[in-house]
């Protein structure tokens, strides 16, 4: 029975994740004063005792994140055996850290430069998500082919439930759409559009720190976003993960592509029960669970 071990991206986080992991473990403890360090100010106090807000902003989530999902994995040392790895969005860096493409310093450094150019390309142009929800994948590409504005399908999660990203008005205008064809939209709470060409600028930054990046082969295959495929070559992670910002997440396809491949059991490492929920919902013949502390 193979088992895929999952990463979460952005907004699982709590306040509280990762506390009792710093309180007792001595190996965990020292990786989160590695990372306050690294980062340039103690992410560990907003994270253990700050506020839902400040947990929401970018620069703060997306580092936070990664650090619960990175040290969890450390903290389970030998019970971490995975056949197999994939990350939603953020997660993705996890993923790659965990299964050892990267190193945990470097895979830090790259979070920081993606919560950054990100946050900066949100500042450039006002812009938005929202899951749509009862309707086919392709009546929902459609509906984004159809409008004038910048829409684009972000984030296939599940069938039945695609995340798309764009300006304002282009999203708005495929909501209505949406809405008159049978379907549910519901906006997100998010800094602006991930995953859709508005995040181009980000990119471009991002790609420049990927590129002075170390990446090592992979101790198991990790299913990329862009692809939904099994890669373990290192040259090809790298360029996976520098179309990763405007490229959509194929996260239904790297789930049924890990089923192909004999993955029975899926592992969410990290905050929340986001990808549990989403696996559940693509396929009721696998098992399903977290990490048991």
């Amino acid at each position: 029975m193979k088992k895929a071990y999952m990463f979460p991206g952005q907004g699982a986080q709590f306040v509280g994740m990762g506390k009792d992991l710093y309180e007792n473990n001595a190996q965990c403890h020292e990786m989160f004063e590695l990372a306050n360090e690294i980062i340039g100010f103690r992410i560990t106090d907003l994270m253990f005792a700050g506020t839902p807000e400040d947990l929401k902003q970018t620069k703060v989530t997306q580092p936070a994140v990664f650090l619960h999902s990175v040290i969890l994995a450390t903290y389970m040392g030998e019970n971490f055996q995975p056949d197999m790895v994939a990350g939603h969005s953020l997660g993705e860096l996890s993923a790659l850290v965990a299964a050892k493409a990267m190193s945990f310093e470097d895979g830090l450094r790259l979070v920081i430069a993606r919560a950054n150019a990100m946050q900066k390309a949100c500042e450039l142009k006002p812009s938005t998500m929202a899951a749509i929800v009862k309707l086919s994948d392709d009546v929902v590409e459609k509906i984004c082919a159809e409008i004038d504005d910048i829409v684009v399908p972000a984030n296939y999660n599940t069938p039945g439930q695609l995340v798309i990203s764009g300006t304002m008005e282009g999203v708005a205008a495929a909501c209505a759409k949406a809405k008159e064809v049978g379907g549910k939209a519901l906006p997100l709470a998010v800094g602006g559009a991930f995953h859709s060409p508005i995040m181009e600028p980000a990119r471009v930054e991002l790609a420049a720190a990927i590129e002075k990046t170390q990446f090592n082969a992979p101790i198991c295959p990790v299913y990329q976003n862009v692809c939904a495929m099994p890669v373990t070559d290192p040259t090809e992670i790298q360029a996976n993960l520098n179309k990763q910002l405007t490229a959509p997440v194929r996260w239904t396809l790297s789930v049924q592509n890990m089923i192909k491949d004999g993955a029975a059991e899926f592992i969410e490492v990290g905050p929340g029960k986001a990808l549990q929920g989403m696996v559940s919902r693509i396929s009721g013949d696998v098992n399903v669970h977290g990490v048991e502390l």
